[in-house]
Formats: C-alpha cells, sequence, structure tokens
C-alpha cells in the first residue's frame, strides 16, 4: 500500500498543471507556422504555448487537425471563377496544385485506388512544412512556390471514356489559371494523386497542351505501352482504355518523346517479342528491376539523365514499382521490387530535369496493413516530386514567347 501511495503521489506531481505550466513573464517557444512558411497563406502556427485566457489551443494544434489536405497545404477550389482583374484574384493563385484523381475503372486487377488520394493525404499528414531534407537541404513546402491542394476531380465510374474527359477539363482548368509567381515560371504544374495509373493520360494531354511534347520517365512494375488490342480493345474501345495501355494511346496522340524510359519492370509481357517491339515503338527505353543489383541507384539515375537529357519531363511513379513488403497496397503487386529508400535515392537523383509534371498512382489503401506502409511511402514519394519541381522551375510554351 506504501508503494502504491507512492507512486500515486509521483503521478499526481506529473500531471499537475502546476508542474508544466510555464510562467506568464517566460518566453515562448518559437513558433513554425503555416502563416510564414507558406507566405501569408492565412493558416494558423502548429505549435502555440496559449496563456490561461485565450482560446488559440482550440483553433491551432497538431498537423492532425482541420481538414485534411495534402501534408496540410491550403484547399482552392480550382474549378470555379473568382473574379479579380483577369478573372483570378492573387490570392486564388498557385505556383504547383496537387490534384486527386479517384477513378479506378480502368484498372485490371483489384479495384480501390478511387479512394488513393485521400490515402495519400493520410500519409502525408505528419508532414511539416517548415522541414528541410536531411539529403537535398530542400524544404518544397516553405519555398518560392506557392502549393495548394486543388482537392479531387468529379469523375464518374460508369464510362472510362467520360471519366477522362472529365479528367481532361479539370486538368485544363488548374493549370489555365496565371501562377502566384510568374516570374518565376508563369503556368503552374501539377501533381496528381491517383487513382489507376489510366489518369496520367490526362496529365500527359495537359502536359503536351501547355509544354509541347514531354519525355516520360515512368517508374511502375508493368510497361504499359500494351496495344489496346491486346488488353482490353478486343472487346470495346471502352474496355481498350485502361491502366496497361494509356502509354500506348499517349505515344498515338503524339504526347510523348522517343526520349522516354522505364524503370522498374519486372512483370511478365503477354508477347515476348511483340510487346517490347511496340514498347520500343513508343518511345522507351527498359530498365529491369534487378538492373538496381548490378548498376547501383547511382547507375539507374545515370540512365534517365542520359535518356530524357534536356527535354521537358513528365515523372510518372506507379507505387507497385516497390516490392510489396513497402507497398502492399496496391492493385496489382509484383514480387522482387525497389526499396522505399532506393527509389527515393533514384528520384532525388534526378534534380535539375525539367519536370513539368508528375503523379503518384495505384494506392489502394483498403489493402494496405495497420502501420499505413503504403500510403506513408506515397505520400514521401510525392513530396520528392515536388522537391523537383520546386528546385528547377520551367518555363512553358507561353512563358517561352511571352519572353520572345
Amino acid at each position: 500500500m506504501r508503494l502504491i501511495s507512492t507512486l500515486l503521489g509521483a503521478t499526481s506531481l506529473v500531471f499537475s498543471t502546476k508542474a508544466w505550466q510555464l510562467p506568464r513573464n517566460a518566453p515562448q517557444p518559437q513558433s513554425f507556422g503555416l502563416g510564414a512558411t507558406h507566405h501569408g497563406q492565412g493558416q494558423h502556427p502548429f505549435s502555440h504555448i496559449p496563456t490561461q485566457d485565450d482560446d488559440i489551443d482550440i483553433i491551432t494544434g497538431s498537423q492532425f487537425h482541420g481538414l485534411k489536405t495534402f501534408a496540410n497545404l491550403p484547399y482552392i477550389n480550382c474549378f470555379s471563377d473568382d473574379g479579380g482583374s483577369d478573372g483570378v484574384s492573387q490570392d486564388q493563385r498557385y505556383d504547383i496544385a496537387i490534384l486527386g484523381a479517384p477513378f479506378d475503372t480502368g484498372t485490371t486487377g483489384r479495384p480501390g485506388a478511387r479512394y488513393g488520394p485521400q490515402g495519400i493525404r493520410t500519409g502525408s499528414q505528419r508532414m511539416f512544412p517548415g522541414a528541410y531534407s536531411i539529403y537535398t537541404g530542400s524544404s518544397p513546402l516553405s519555398s518560392w512556390a506557392r502549393i495548394v491542394d486543388a482537392g479531387d476531380v468529379r469523375l464518374t465510374w460508369l464510362d472510362n471514356t467520360v471519366a477522362l474527359r472529365q479528367l481532361d477539363k479539370a486538368h485544363r482548368a488548374v493549370s489555365g489559371r496565371p501562377a502566384a509567381n510568374g516570374s518565376v515560371s508563369g503556368t503552374p504544374r501539377i501533381l496528381t494523386l491517383g487513382g489507376d495509373h489510366t489518369t496520367t493520360l490526362s496529365a500527359l494531354r495537359s502536359a503536351a497542351q501547355r509544354w509541347g511534347d514531354v519525355s516520360v520517365v515512368h517508374f511502375d512494375s508493368h510497361i504499359d505501352t500494351w496495344d489496346p488490342a491486346v488488353i482490353g480493345g478486343g472487346l470495346s474501345d471502352y474496355a481498350g482504355l485502361n491502366h496497361g495501355t494509356f502509354l500506348h494511346i499517349a505515344h498515338e496522340e503524339g504526347l510523348i518523346r522517343n526520349t522516354s524510359i522505364h524503370a522498374g519492370i519486372r512483370a511478365p509481357v503477354m508477347r515476348p517479342k511483340g510487346d517490347l517491339r511496340n514498347d520500343l515503338r513508343c518511345g522507351f527505353d527498359l530498365i529491369t528491376a534487378r538492373a538496381i543489383d548490378k548498376i547501383g541507384t547511382g547507375g539507374i539515375i545515370s540512365r534517365i539523365r542520359e535518356r530524357v537529357g534536356d527535354s521537358n519531363v513528365y515523372v510518372s511513379v506507379d507505387i507497385d514499382v516497390l516490392d510489396p513488403a513497402h507497398a502492399p497496397a496496391t492493385g496489382t503487386a509484383e514480387p522482387g521490387g525497389w526499396t522505399s529508400r532506393e527509389l527515393l535515392t533514384i528520384l532525388d537523383g534526378l534534380s535539375g530535369l525539367n519536370v513539368v509534371g508528375a503523379d503518384v498512382v495505384e494506392v489502394a489503401p483498403i489493402y494496405d496493413n495497420p502501420g499505413e506502409t503504403t500510403v506513408l511511402a506515397a505520400a514521401e514519394v510525392a513530396l520528392s516530386l515536388l522537391t523537383l519541381m520546386v528546385d528547377h522551375p520551367v518555363q512553358s510554351k507561353a512563358d517561352r514567347e511571352v519572353l520572345t
């Protein structure tokens, strides 16, 4: 009994308000607020020790409070005209928009990627805008670029072709606004959160319209350049538009250059020669997943950089490029993939490329484990892609015309 009394007494001391409350004249800890790190975007600080009489502690708090956006970034409705001299007021402009594409009826495996955008946002809640990468020294969320979350596009689940037209319109609307910092780059760029990989086709259409044809750096376990006649198209034109054919279609539409490259490929093909011959025709070189055992991450980085050169680049990351141990929550998982560390190292090594757009796709949170391994990895990949865009601004076709 004496021991219990002693422990209870110690406990009451620890949890007594007088034991931890700061004196009123004590200096307050430094607060790293979004209002400072996001250039006056009007958000409350993350850390604040309230006085006894104020109520700031109930309207601010941890990064887990409030509406869920990617990394707690401000939300902007990019699909409405808010007025202003040229149709968009300054506080409704941005340099990079994060756009959710909740679509998964183009999948040939397990469905569930329509919940990917919200899953990735969940994985990003731990991110702190004022933090700097220990590896790159970059802090994309507190840089020159105003980054916003544009929410999710309303897409039908009844018809792939209609859904892609809806997503096409959304990309045009989001990329069509004047940028917040036009002196750096006049055209906003988009990071898309999928959704199955079919959604990348809309992003490539938008990128080609604003930036011209692009080299695609495609991280995936599958080539995704299958002829629609091989996957789905033998049934109907509707079925031919899916997450395994979108790069073939992008090539046929003239959206991508013949300096594109796959990385992390390991899934089998349908036709041993025909599929790879068609892949080459679509403009792709190929790095297998096991190549990392021979040339390392440095060798893979070198091959990608040599392939795309100084062209405009679109980076697409299917989360199944990772081994299922690192990303189980995906529709078509393939054993033998890369670790999350290897992928993040490779992405960091692409710094300086002319990245005009990017995406993270095929995240299906329903299959994730209790530790949320997949959504955490996907959010970190998204942050790395934002870093590539922030660290190297790119001029669009319209920007270059103004300069000349």
